[in-house]
C-alpha cells in the first residue's frame, strides 16, 4: 500500500515501454505526473470548501451543506456547475485583458508548488536540490495577480485591498522565509526529500525548542499568506465589501477561490514537510500519514476562522514587523547554538532564551492604555 501510486505508475510506463522509444516514456511519465497534479488542484479545492462548511457549521452548532448528495458530498460539484453557469460581469471601465488574466495567472504558481511537495516515500513529483528555494521563489509571486486584478477592476475598494494584499503578504513572507533557515541549517539541505529524510525515526524538528519555535512561526505566517482569518484584512467584509475580488463573478471568482483553498494546502503541506516530519510515521502508508498531517494543519486554519476576530491593519503589519521577525532572528541564533549543544544544555538555554524572547517582546508590544479621565464638575 505504500507504493501503491509509485506502483501504478511504475506499470503504466513499463507497459508504454514495449511500445514506445525510450525519450516518448520519459515524455509520458511528465506528462502523467502533470496531469495529476492538474488534477488534484481543483480536486483539493473543491472538498476542502466543503470540509471547512461542514466543520464550521458544528462549530455554530448547526449543518453543514447537506441536501446534494449523501451527506452534502456532491455540493462541491453543484457550487462548480453554478460557478460555470453565472454571468461573467466586467466594469464598463476596467481593464479587460488584466481583469481576465489575473486569475487565470493566480492558480498558476498555487499548481506550480506541488511539484516539490512530498507526497510519499518517493512521491515527489520533482526532487529539486533547491526545492525550498523554489517554493520561496514560486509562492511570492502570488502578490503580482492579486494586485493585477484589484488595479483591472476600476474600483477604489478593490484597489486598496490589492495594496493592503500586497503589503501583508512582502511583510509576512520575511518572517517566513527566516523560519524556515534553521530547518535548513540543521538539515543541510534546500531539498524538500533530504529534509524530510533528516527527520526519520520520529526524530522530527518541531519536538526540538527551535523547531516548536520555528513551526509556530512558519504556521502563522502561512495563514496570513493565505489571506485567512484572522488576517484576512484583504477581504475585509465590513470595510473592503468582498476585497479585491468584489468585481469579479462566475468562474473567474471561482479560479481565486480554488487558488487561495490550493495555497492553504500547498503551504500546510510544506509546513508539515519542514517541521512534522513529512510522511514520516508508524504502520501506515507513508502517503497515508502525510495527507493526515496536513489536513489537521487545514483544520487548524478552519479551527481559526471560527474562533478569532480579524485583526485591526495597524495590529496585523506590527505583529510581523515587531513580533514575528525578531522571533525568527532569535530562532535562527538558538538553532546554531544547539547544532553544537544538543543535550541537555542545549535544551535548557534554547528554551530559555526563546521563552525570554517571548515574553520581552509581549511585553514590549503591549499596546498603550491611556488613564481614564476624570472630570470633576465646578460647584
Amino acid at each position: 500500500m505504500d507504493q501503491l501510486f509509485v506502483s501504478l505508475k511504475t506499470w503504466f510506463l513499463n507497459l508504454l515501454g514495449l511500445f514506445l522509444p525510450d525519450w516518448l516514456v520519459m515524455l509520458a511519465s511528465i506528462v502523467v505526473s502533470g496531469v495529476v497534479i492538474l488534477c488534484l488542484g481543483p480536486l483539493i479545492m473543491m472538498y476542502l470548501t466543503l470540509l471547512e462548511r461542514k466543520v464550521i457549521g458544528r462549530m455554530q452548532n448547526r449543518y453543514g451543506p447537506n441536501r446534494v448528495g449523501p451527506w452534502g458530498l456532491l455540493q462541491p460539484i453543484a457550487d462548480g456547475i453554478k460557478m460555470f453557469t453565472k454571468e461573467d460581469i466586467i466594469p464598463a471601465y476596467g481593464d479587460k485583458l488584466i481583469h481576465l488574466l489575473a486569475p487565470i495567472v493566480i492558480v498558476v504558481p498555487a499548481l506550480m508548488v506541488f511539484l516539490v511537495v512530498p507526497f510519499g516515500r518517493g512521491m515527489t513529483a520533482v526532487d529539486l536540490s533547491i526545492g525550498m528555494l523554489y517554493f520561496l521563489a514560486v509562492s511570492s509571486v502570488t502578490t503580482l495577480p492579486v494586485f493585477m486584478g484589484s488595479w483591472a477592476s476600476r474600483n477604489k475598494y478593490s484597489m486598496l485591498a490589492g495594496m493592503r494584499t500586497a503589503a501583508q503578504m512582502v511583510s509576512y513572507e520575511v518572517p517566513m522565509t527566516l523560519a524556515i533557515v534553521p530547518v535548513i541549517m540543521m538539515s543541510q539541505s534546500l531539498s524538500t526529500g533530504a529534509i524530510v529524510a533528516a527527520q526519520d525515526g520520529l526524530k522530527w524538528f518541531v519536538f526540538t525548542p527551535w523547531g516548536l519555535a520555528g513551526f509556530v512561526i512558519f504556521f502563522l505566517c502561512a495563514v496570513a499568506e493565505c489571506n485567512r482569518p484572522p488576517f484576512d484584512l484583504p477581504e475585509a467584509e465590513s470595510e473592503l465589501i468582498a476585497g479585491f475580488h468584489t468585481e469579479y463573478s462566475g468562474m473567474k471568482f471561482a479560479l481565486f477561490y480554488m487558488a487561495e483553498y490550493m495555497n492553504a494546502f500547498t503551504l500546510s503541506a510544506i509546513a508539515v514537510t519542514l517541521f512534522l516530519g513529512g510522511w514520516q510515521g508508524p504502520w501506515f502508508p507513508s502517503w497515508l500519514w502525510f495527507l493526515g498531517k496536513t489536513i489537521a494543519l487545514i483544520f487548524v486554519m478552519i479551527w481559526f476562522r471560527g474562533t478569532f476576530p480579524r485583526f485591526r491593519v495597524d495590529q496585523l503589519m506590527g505583529f510581523a514587523w515587531k513580533f514575528l521577525l525578531p522571533m525568527t532572528l532569535v530562532n535562527m541564533l538558538v538553532t546554531g547554538f544547539w547544532h553544537f549543544n544538543p543535550g541537555i544544555a542545549g535544551w535548557g538555554v534554547s528554551g530559555g532564551v526563546l521563552a525570554g524572547s517571548f515574553f520581552a517582546l509581549t511585553a514590549l508590544n503591549r499596546p498603550f492604555v491611556p488613564e481614564k479621565r476624570i472630570y470633576e464638575l465646578a460647584e
